[in-house]
């Protein structure tokens, strides 16, 4: 009989055991503590106390003693702030002299406590304190002079850090924007913010405050001072006092540039090199230059310079003493370069040479992405007349540094503020206000006026609804659609997706159901999943910009026509503006075409034995097993070297398991799958609504998928792979981690690729986790998101038979995908590759680095802008880490291989399968920059949409050759 335990060992077992966490606080319960703090005189401190050196506390009264060091005064926090800390690491109203370095930095977390502190500034500037709305008057709480100082002494310390400097340029830039240590100020922030402030209390101020926000300029000091003039009398006295802070802040914005100030600035680095020689050089030669055009290219140049050389000083001092300089300097071009008129075509290339250079300078864009485009650049503008083939390669290049220079921000910040915009939707504007502070506001509009100029002379122009700046819209995939206009501002992991709707995306969502149209901020990359599907089932996919989106709001629940060319023109108009052709391109007639069949004909469901992948080749695809499995065994024969060992599940062992009896129901399995769609026909045949049917079916199919989850595996088979896993792996199961892929025989057929729609599971390797994954494989087949992609497209989707392809795992250090032409170009001898960091790359959607591979060279599409990324480690599950962008995934090494690769691929596989054309799907990985295949599958387009006779209609005919004199004015 246990002995009954003293109450304060129970006590203490429940308060202080370390194997008990503190629960996560749920999205109401934060919302709740943030109303609390801003309507507590307090907000979130408890009180003033002193903080002294020996690590002890005294009342505010009575101050630290000099003999035990002295110390600080500042707030102490409430109780709930710091479980906030413990359960979601969620960090309000910091108090900066309060914290190591070390906890504020929060390397692990990818920065996340840095990152959050600059949230916080961002969202007290516009939201008058936030959770400090009433404690900002809370005397005490922190002395500026101790954060200033604490600041100081912070970043000394991390610019002692070669290799920080290096791999997070961009964040400790923006860091010094707003952590206190130099008496500084963020005024680009400041004057957003004071600007929305007004603009939300006095309504007609709203346009102004749109120019300062979007397009802002010098002469926003007279719009300003105008409004007040004009309004004076029905302004209150506080409203004035608002506008008359405004005003100070926009003057002291937009002041000349204060050589005496930087030239005492740059006296004040001790150790002068060649970075500190051309500071005063440009401050020597320009102090009196008014050119904007030279002032701009100049400080382009120079922040570049400061970048490439803040390493090459000893000091941690004169590192910050530069990085502050080239803030200034950042300040000085953001001003200069709203004053630079562009009138001909050679100044608005000039204009984005420079701003390109400032990119890269400013930690926008890394040096070595700067190096590759800029060469691009160079060799697309060496002459004085340009083709219209060449404008448009230029515009493409320029296009691709203001996406790099947006997607660097969201790579820095998106998670953080994903994860605040849950509890304060205000946060979603971080970003924005981030980027509209950076020169990728400026670089955006000046390509944007290049695109116009493009479109004039190429021909070729957008057509979506009557929205502005519509050049920075550009067509991914041929198609068309006719459906609701769904318009999805912010994460869309969580929204409903409809099989009849065209959604616009901020950025397309990993696991995305059938739709009939999309557009999207983000593009992803080339080669995800979303993308081939939709590039396969002839969705019409599209690129626009975030102000793009935003504008396009207005028209969130219309009815919409949406189409995008074979040349990459896009089409968004009311259903009312439609014309008789476009109206008739959606008869049931028409539709009907796009309907599939499975083939079932040739189908072995006799085989009922675990096969070793050694064993099968491409002609056992559809027959013994799907064609990752069948493929992947042609390629087992043709690299052994570079193909894992595998075994594979077939059909035939599916099917014994769904011919048992089925729990609850008196019939099998395989006999409740088929009387679910033989109703479903009796139902459409009762006219029945779409909806209705559909979701009876998807009530039965999660019935369904639920039950074959639970299925008993028979002992047979059981045995029969026990036994072959340690033959084909050398070791038994549960000793060695492996992926399980579902493989059906609805992938990879002519007109329907099928790619991602069903479960892989990765690197498991408990036994028991092994054998309930076959079940989870299997029922995967059944999920919502599956079954709406097959039944759109399929004729007999009853007839879809998984197999499963058991693979052991490889830690790859990074991995990707190669379609086998390029899919921009159209070049069948070309190669799109791309490629993530870790294991599963590319595939989900993940910003990654695309390239164009071609015989003798490679151009870089996209780099990457994925900051998390997956390990495999050998215990089996994943393993999270996070990676900065300072230098190429893909070496020149791993390119050749890419490409000697490729080459075998395809004259093996046009050797094995007679088809001479073919362009293949193939996933693969490096490690320690060994290739490894994982899988290969036929590129599938959808040809249709390639040769509707309406997406030929709206294609315009572009004369390449026409040439283009750099002098024409725009």
């Amino acid at each position: 009989m246990l002995k009954k335990l003293p109450l304060f060992f129970v006590l203490f077992f429940f308060v202080a055991s370390p194997f008990i966490e503190a629960q996560e606080k749920s999205t109401n319960q934060i919302k709740n503590l943030i109303k609390e703090y801003k309507q507590d005189r307090r907000g979130p401190y408890s009180g003033i106390k002193w903080f002294c050196k020996d690590g002890s506390q005294r009342e505010a009264r009575d101050p630290c003693p000099d003999n035990i060091g002295g110390g600080i005064q500042h707030a102490s926090f409430k109780s709930s702030v710091v479980d906030l800390r413990k359960t979601n690491h969620l960090f309000f109203g910091e108090i900066l002299a309060s914290l190591s370095s070390y906890d504020f930095i929060d390397k692990k977390n990818n920065f996340s406590r840095l990152k959050q502190y600059q949230i916080g500034k961002y969202l007290s500037s516009v939201d008058d304190g936030w959770v400090l709305r009433r404690a900002q008057y809370y005397r005490g709480a922190f002395q500026s002079e101790d954060e200033e100082a604490w600041g100081k002494d912070f970043f000394e310390t991390l610019l002692r850090n070669d290799d920080l400097i290096l791999s997070n340029y961009f964040l400790f830039r923006q860091a010094l924007k707003d952590i206190p240590h130099n008496g500084d100020s963020n005024l680009a922030q400041d004057m957003r913010s004071e600007s929305k402030l007004i603009a939300e209390d006095i309504s007609s101020f709203m346009d102004v405050r749109i120019k300062i926000h979007g397009q802002p300029d010098v002469t926003d000091i007279a719009l300003v001072e105008s409004y007040v003039k004009k309004n004076d009398a029905k302004l209150s006295v506080a409203q004035k006092k608002e506008f008359s802070k405004l005003l100070v802040t926009m003057r002291e914005y937009y002041a000349p540039i204060n050589f005496e100030k930087l030239s005492s600035d740059v006296n004040l680095i001790s150790e002068k090199n060649t970075t500190t020689e051309l500071i005063a050089d440009f401050l020597k030669t320009y102090r009196t230059e008014t050119s904007p055009k030279v002032l701009v290219t100049e400080v382009s140049r120079l922040l570049y310079e400061i970048r490439l050389g803040v390493n090459t000083f000893k000091s941690s001092k004169d590192r910050l003493k530069l990085l502050d300089i080239s803030n200034q300097l950042e300040h000085t071009l953001l001003k200069e370069v709203q004053n630079w008129q562009v009138v001909t075509l050679e100044d608005n290339l000039d204009k984005i040479s420079a701003l390109a250079c400032a990119s890269a300078g400013t930690g926008l864009i890394e040096t070595w992405e700067y190096n590759a485009i800029d060469t691009q650049l160079n060799e697309a503008m060496s002459t004085r007349d340009l083709s219209i083939e060449t404008l448009n390669t230029i515009l493409t290049h320029s296009r691709s540094i203001v996406e790099w220079s947006t997607s660097m921000v969201k790579a820095n910040y998106q998670a953080d503020v994903d994860k605040y915009t849950a509890f304060e939707p205000m946060t979603y504007s971080f970003i924005d206000d981030r980027v509209r502070s950076s020169v990728a506001l400026n670089l955006g509009e000046t390509v944007s006026n290049l695109g116009v100029f493009v479109s004039k002379v190429s021909k070729i122009n957008n057509q979506v609804m009557n929205i502005e700046s519509q050049t920075a819209i550009r067509g991914l995939n041929p198609g068309y659609a006719f459906g609701e206009l769904v318009v999805v501002d912010g994460n869309p992991d969580d929204v409903e997706v409809n099989t009849n709707k065209i959604y616009i995306f901020e950025k397309p969502p990993h696991d995305l159901k059938p739709v009939a149209g999309i557009m999207t901020v983000s593009e992803g990359n080339l080669v995800s999943h979303v993308q081939l599907l939709a590039r396969n089932l002839g969705i019409p996919n599209a690129v626009l910009s975030y102000d793009n989106l935003k504008a396009l709001k207005k028209y969130n629940g219309k009815k919409v026509f949406y189409a995008v060319s074979n040349k990459g023109n896009v089409v968004l108009k009311a259903e009312d503006e439609m014309s008789a052709n476009e109206t008739a391109l959606f008869s049931k007639k028409e539709r009907s075409k796009n309907v599939i069949e499975v083939p079932i004909k040739d189908i072995r469901l006799d085989v009922s034995k675990v096969i070793n992948m050694r064993d099968v080749n491409a002609s056992d695809s559809g027959k013994l097993c799907g064609p990752k499995a069948a493929n992947l065994g042609e390629l087992k024969h043709l690299f052994p070297d570079q193909v894992v060992e595998g075994l594979i599940i077939p059909f035939g062992v599916f099917k014994s398991h769904m011919n048992l009896m089925m729990p609850g129901e008196n019939i099998s399995y395989w006999t409740y799958l088929n009387n679910t769609f033989a109703k479903a026909d009796s139902m459409r045949a009762q006219n029945e609504s779409e909806e209705v049917i559909e979701a009876f079916q998807l009530a039965n199919l999660k019935k369904l998928h639920d039950a074959i989850i639970k299925i008993p595996l028979d002992a047979t088979f059981k045995n029969d792979l026990y036994t072959s896993f340690k033959s084909a792996f050398g070791n038994s199961i549960g000793n060695v981690p492996v992926f399980l892929r579902s493989d059906t025989n609805m992938e990879d057929l002519k007109e329907f690729t099928g790619a991602g729609l069903n479960l892989t599971l990765f690197n498991i390797k408990n036994e028991d986790e092994i054998v309930k994954g076959i079940k989870r494989v299997w029922a995967s087949a059944y999920t919502e998101r599956s079954f709406k992609w097959r039944q759109k497209y399929l004729s007999n989707p009853e007839n879809v038979f998984p197999s499963i392809l058991i693979i052991p795992s490889v830690d790859v250090d990074y991995s990707g995908v190669m379609i086998t032409k390029g899919i921009n170009s159209g070049n069948d001898d070309d190669l799109t590759v791309a490629f993530s960091r870790g294991a599963g790359g590319a595939v989900d959607g993940q910003s990654a680095e695309t390239r164009l591979i071609t015989e003798k060279g490679n151009t870089l599409l996209a780099p990457a802008r994925q900051a998390d990324y997956i390990r495999l480690p050998d215990y089996g599950g994943t393993k999270g880490y996070f990676t900065t962008f300072e230098s190429p995934i893909l070496n020149e090494k791993n390119i050749e291989d890419i490409r000697k690769i490729a080459k075998k691929v395809r004259a093996k596989m046009t050797e094995h399968t007679a088809s001479s054309n073919q362009a293949y799907d193939v996933e693969f990985g490096f490690k320690d920059d060994k290739l490894w295949l994982f899988q290969i599958r036929p590129f599938v387009e959808n040809k249709k949409a390639k040769s509707s006779e309406y997406l030929l209609s709206i294609t315009p005919k572009i004369d390449a050759d026409k040439m283009v004199s750099i002098t024409t004015p725009l």
